[in-house]
């Protein structure tokens, strides 16, 4: 009977990965689950080397859903900081179309410094700079 035990507990192990890593929306829910499935399956078959399966399976997944969700509450931080780091990029930052001689246009971006701009070359305005203004250094 002990073996059909473990057999049970890793086949749910299977199911609730895949059941719920299909349905996560964070890498720390991913984790939670991916851990719970992978610590109730260890967790099982060492259990059954000392005749508990059940508690082995039990025990292993909590410490692995506990594991599974701080590791990928790291990274969820990371992707959200990295996504914030670019919103503040966007938000600092103006295009400007210039209109060349030919029909083509350059777009200019410039990136917002205190009271004035600095533009792609380093050169820097105390002004928001007009298309007149930067046509001469990045139109033709």
């Amino acid at each position: 009977m002990s073996k059909y035990v473990v057999s049970i507990a890793l086949t749910l192990a299977i199911a609730m990965v895949s059941v719920f890593a299909v349905g996560c929306e964070t890498q720390a829910q991913s984790g939670a689950a991916l851990g719970t499935a992978a610590g109730a399956g260890i967790g099982a078959i060492v259990g059954h080397q000392r005749g508990r399966a059940g508690e082995g399976a039990l025990i292993g997944g909590a410490i692995g859903g506990g594991t599974g969700y701080i590791v990928g509450n790291e990274g969820d931080k990371k992707q959200q900081k990295a996504e914030m780091q670019g919103m503040q990029e966007q938000m600092n930052s103006v295009l400007v179309n210039i209109h060349n001689s030919n029909g083509s246009v350059s777009v200019v971006k410039l990136n917002r410094s205190g009271t004035g701009y600095v533009g792609p070359r380093g050169e820097f305005y105390d002004h928001l700079p007009t298309e007149a203004e930067l046509k001469p250094v990045y139109g033709f």
